[in-house]
Formats: C-alpha cells, structure tokens, sequence
C-alpha cells in the first residue's frame, strides 16, 4: 500500500477511536468503508477492521477502569449472552434479510438517538441497577450485530442508559469494555475466513490505539448533558448509514 494510504488509515482510526472511546462506542462502522476503498477487498477490511475495533475498545476501556467508569458486575452479566448472541446471530444469518435487520437496526438508532438529543437531558441514574435489560438486550444486540458483522455498541448504549439505569460517563466505559469482549470474540471466530491486510492493521493500531486511550480520558472532561447530546448525535449518523445500506 501507499504511504498516504496506511496515513489515511491512520488518521481516520485515530478519529474512530477518540470519538467511540469518548462516547463509549467502538464505533467500526464508521471506519470499515474507509477500509473496504483502502484494501479493495471487502473481506479482508472486514477481518482488519475487527482486530482494529479490539484493539481501540481495549486501549479506551483500559483508561475507562483506570478511571473508575467501568462496573463490572454489568460487564459480567451482559458480556456472556452478548457474545452468545452474536455466535447464533452469525449461524442464522443466511436465513435472515440483512435489509430487514438493517432497516430495524436503523430506526432503533434513529429514535434512540433523537430521544437522547430532544428529550430535557437530566441524569437518571438508578442507585440499583436493573440487570435483566442487560442480559436481554445484550443476548438480542448481539445476535442482530452477529447476523451483519458489526458489535453494535450503539444499540447497547441506549440499553444501558435507560434500561440498566446508568448514567453516560460509566455507561461508556461497561459498554466499550463489552464491545472489546465482543471484538475480541468476532475476530478470533472470522479472522481465519475473512482475512487480515497486515499493512492495513498496522496503520489502524498505529491511529486506533492512541485514540482509544486518549478519547476515553476525555470523557471525564465533558459534562453529562455534553455527552448525551453528542451521543444522541452519533446515533443518528450511524442510523442513517444503517438506513442508506438498507434501501441499497
């Protein structure tokens, strides 16, 4: 590949992982059609765009826990079924419409997004948590997000904040430490089948990494409305690319 090239990868890594470590999203969606143009084959920027979304989740969920925004009794509760999710979401996948699953994808995002946006922002944490909207919405996000290829950590945002009862700062860290798991999981399952353009995955790692860690220490610089609406706002972006591929 060409030196502008792997920058390019670089660069729009670093972007990726700031903003999702920020917001607690691992955010590959945006990132995997930059990879698809760079690597010219859709399967190998599939499987590097998975090593790539880890390895960003892991460096922003290490400043998350360091940072004391990760609650693992959630993680423990809703990581398991999410990745049980996603194995029988990818088995059943050919028996499914992707278009129907993305179209569904897509106004779930679009409302969830709106919703934070538009709605009077308040923290409505709960001092106990509810963890069945944890293990439910992790088992269905993750079977949707197995059967089209991608972890969704921007359905579970909204599973966290309104269902669980969490406020966002620590949210966003338990969400991207499950979207690691999740990560971890899906690569180790496709990598062999789809593939890895090495040179590729090192440009990624070399934008993902820093931009992870350094996006999730800015979490804890932005206040509480701040962050709803700016995630309100990625939801709606990445619903509207979920709607654009479904009427594709």
């Amino acid at each position: 590949m060409e030196a502008w090239e792997l920058a390019l990868a670089a660069v729009g890594s670093f972007a990726a992982g700031y903003l999702g470590s920020m917001l607690g999203l691992v955010l590959g969606t945006l990132r995997l059609p930059l990879f698809v143009w760079l690597a010219g084959s859709p399967l190998a920027a599939a499987g590097t765009n998975i090593a790539v979304s880890a390895a960003s989740a892991a460096s922003g969920s290490a400043r998350h826990a360091r940072d004391g925004r990760v609650d693992w009794r959630v993680v423990a509760w809703m990581a398991p079924p999410s990745v049980l999710g996603a194995v029988l979401g990818a088995l059943l996948a050919d028996d499914v419409s992707e278009r129907l699953l993305q179209a569904l994808i897509a106004v779930t995002l679009l409302w969830s997004g709106v919703d934070l946006a538009l709605r009077p922002v308040r923290p409505r944490a709960r001092e106990r948590l509810k963890l069945w909207p944890a293990v439910a919405g992790g088992f269905g996000i993750g079977a949707l997000g197995g059967a089209i290829g991608v972890i969704l950590g921007t359905l579970r945002m909204p599973t966290l904040l309104r269902g669980v009862g969490m406020d966002v700062k620590r949210a966003a860290g338990t969400n991207l430490v499950v979207g690691f798991l999740l990560g971890v999981a899906g690569f180790a399952t496709h990598a062999g089948s789809l593939g890895v353009e090495w040179e590729l995955l090192a440009a990624g790692l070399a934008g993902g990494l820093p931009g992870g860690w350094l996006g999730a220490r800015a979490t804890g610089r932005f206040r509480e409305d701040t962050l709803r609406l700016a995630l309100g706002a990625v939801l709606v972006l990445v619903g509207c690319a979920f709607a654009a591929q479904a009427t594709l």
